[in-house]
């Protein structure tokens, strides 16, 4: 409740590669009611990965449903109450749908497909810079994983794409995009006005066509990539009134104030300052370092990207960033593939049941290596398996996969922002912020701690995605101001910190016996079926 005693609160809308959650916070920013769900994972091809952009609307509107249900049930007034939506997703998916109709003109291409290697190849050849052609406009390499090369195959390959760009009819949009636009009016209607094609500039940042210094979509890029300037989205800022949620959902008339991709939203919900860095252990992996309002270009395969602007007049920072793929998604090929497990949770028991992987080290480079390797002719391996290995071995060679793979990230982190770009605590070590789903596994995060041989901290909410994008909405609307998120003091319960046990020197061994099993996964993207 706020000082008058009326109860407050803001929802946030987390629209995930697996899974869509809508959570209700109170104004102590606490969860009060949330509800979950998973959608389908389409694998049309190896190396394919798609969603149905229908089936995500309706998990939004359930979610919204089921956790308003919990709430009211639950005696809170949040029909009265509930002030602001913020929403964050999964960044980089991208769709194209028609503005007269509404309906997506294909499926969505997701984050981690790889079907766009070809126009990389393509492009690195015609573009005189090569891969890194445009990182000096949006901070980005070519490569697979950004919402250009997935839209320009769209254009290339979908007739229904090609027709509507070419009658005006075609709207292009992440994830964002898709669900403000759906929100606040879709198609429009006699009493309705047409839904608002916004994006943010957390999202906008992973598109590869928006100036990275600027903020705008960069003319020149859309010119050699051939992609016009009216299918694309007006860019605002990660907190300011949007517009309101249309009728026909379960909550009509209030404001979505708050938009962030969700590495973006983790960074707010972790309060990080510049400095400071998380990592968010979901699907993939994603590590940001606030770098402050300087945007850093990395020399050691990192990415610069948006870390927040608070709202239009806010000032920008900016972040370094290391992406790794294949995380948690590595845990549910051991359950869903393999049948090694029958539950994600299952696993840390397994691997708990060894010391160690026995020699065995596992890269999960299913689609290729992000970074900082930047190597999509990758492919996964297993090695060192004896007929001493067991399923605990390679249990435990998983948890070990993402952990190393972090390591790489931040070893390059280190190298790109110097001693003097990095917040250490009082005994000097370099503190690691984690969260999201996987980091509830405790020998993970010990593991992790180990092989980074500094401290750890898991903070008592490990959802922190869906926190930052509901934070992102409350400021924008007055519910809470910057201090109340960013100030030590504002954080009430303590978290956990894991601290590193392991011997210097078998740490190096370690991690050069992973570098040798990662350089063992290149040039096998051709290998015969």
């Amino acid at each position: 409740m706020d000082q008058k005693g009326e109860q407050v609160y803001v929802g946030s809308i987390d629209q995930g590669t697996t899974s869509t959650r809508f959570i209700i916070y109170d104004k102590s920013a606490k969860p009060i009611a949330s509800h979950q769900t998973e959608f389908t994972q389409f694998y049309p091809q190896a190396g394919w990965v798609e969603h149905n952009p229908i089936e995500i609307l309706e998990s939004v509107r359930l979610c919204m449903a089921k956790a308003l249900d919990k709430a009211t049930a639950d005696g809170y007034n949040v029909d009265e109450g509930l002030k602001a939506i913020g929403i964050t997703n999964q960044r980089e998916t991208t769709l194209v749908w028609s503005k007269s109709s509404g309906l997506p003109l294909h499926n969505a291409i997701v984050w981690m497909d790889a079907r766009t290697t070809g126009i990389c190849r393509r492009l690195e050849k015609e573009l005189s810079g090569g891969r890194t052609h445009l990182v000096e406009t949006c901070g980005l390499p070519i490569s697979t994983y950004f919402s250009a090369l997935k839209l320009l195959w769209l254009m290339e390959n979908v007739e229904g794409v090609k027709t509507a760009i070419k009658n005006g009819d075609a709207l292009f949009g992440t994830i964002d995009t898709w669900l403000i636009w759906n929100l606040t009016g879709g198609c429009g209607g006699e009493q309705t006005e047409p839904g608002l094609h916004v994006t943010d500039v957390s999202n906008a940042s992973r598109t590869m066509l928006m100036n990275i210094k600027s903020l705008s979509w960069d003319e020149p890029t859309l010119k050699t990539l051939g992609i016009p300037i009216e299918i694309l989205p007006k860019i605002i800022s990660n907190s300011e009134v949007i517009g309101k949620i249309g009728i026909g959902w379960p909550i009509t008339g209030i404001p979505i104030s708050g938009c962030l991709g969700d590495q973006h939203a983790a960074m707010v919900g972790q309060a990080c300052k510049k400095g400071e860095a998380k990592s968010t252990y979901g699907t993939g992996a994603f590590i940001l370092l606030n770098t402050g309002e300087e945007a850093i270009t990395s020399t050691h395969g990192l990415l610069t990207t948006l870390a927040y602007k608070l709202g239009p007049n806010a000032p920008t920072n900016y972040a370094l960033e290391g992406s790794i793929a294949i995380a948690g998604a590595a845990v549910q090929w051991l359950r869903d593939s393999l049948g090694i497990i029958q539950s994600a949770s299952e696993i840390e028991e397994l691997a708990n049941k060894v010391d160690n992987t026995g020699g065995v080290y596992f890269v999960p480079a299913f689609n290729g290596l992000f970074a900082p390797w930047w190597r999509d002719d990758a492919r996964g391996i297993c090695i060192g398996i004896t007929r001493f290995t067991n399923k605990s071995h390679i249990a435990r060679s998983v948890l070990e996969s993402m952990c190393f793979q972090v390591k790489d990230v931040l070893d390059s982190m280190h190298k790109d922002s110097g001693e003097k770009g990095e917040v250490k605590n009082e005994d000097g070590d370099f503190v690691l912020r984690v969260d999201g789903g996987a980091t509830v596994n405790n020998l993970l995060m010990q593991i992790q701690a180990d092989l980074l041989g500094s401290p750890v901290v898991r903070p008592a909410d490990i959802e922190t995605t869906a926190l930052g994008a509901a934070y992102a909405a409350g400021l924008a609307v007055g519910v809470w101001t910057e201090k109340d998120v960013f100030s030590d003091e504002a954080k009430q319960e303590k978290p956990t910190t894991f601290k590193p046990k392991l011997d210097e020197e078998l740490r190096k061994k370690r991690v050069e016996s992973w570098c040798k099993a990662v350089s063992r996964t290149f040039d096998l993207a051709d290998l015969s079926l």
